[in-house]
């Protein structure tokens, strides 16, 4: 139960990365 809390806090840390990231880059277009 744990390993799945903590796989999807991680998968959710990487789209929350993703989604600045390509912000950052349209802004800076």
């Amino acid at each position: 139960m744990t390993l799945f809390y903590v796989i999807g806090a991680v998968c959710a840390a990487g789209l929350l990365g993703y989604l600045v990231v390509a912000l950052l880059n349209a802004e800076d277009l």
